[in-house]
């Protein structure tokens, strides 16, 4: 079960990046997506459903090496 959701946390937010490149590219052409009325908003859009996917993930690779203490010393977490 845990892999499953594992795999669920990697899947959503890379598919929201793809949206996210997509609707870039749209815009980069010239072609309008239904819910937008504008290009500049569809750009806008997709930007910030690209940076927004590629948060999370990297988040969670950087979650998951921290925890097997595979990460460089500047990315470890700080002992207070």
């Amino acid at each position: 079960m845990s892999r499953l959701l594992a795999l669920l946390i990697l899947v959503l937010p890379g598919a929201i990046s793809a949206l996210g490149i997509k609707l870039m590219r749209d815009m980069l052409f010239g072609h309008t997506v239904k819910p937008f009325s504008s290009l500049w908003l569809q750009g806008l859009s997709g930007l910030i459903f690209f940076v927004f996917g590629l948060y999370v993930l990297a988040g969670f690779i950087l979650y998951r090496d921290r925890k097997r203490n595979q990460v460089s010393p500047r990315f470890r977490k700080q002992k207070m």
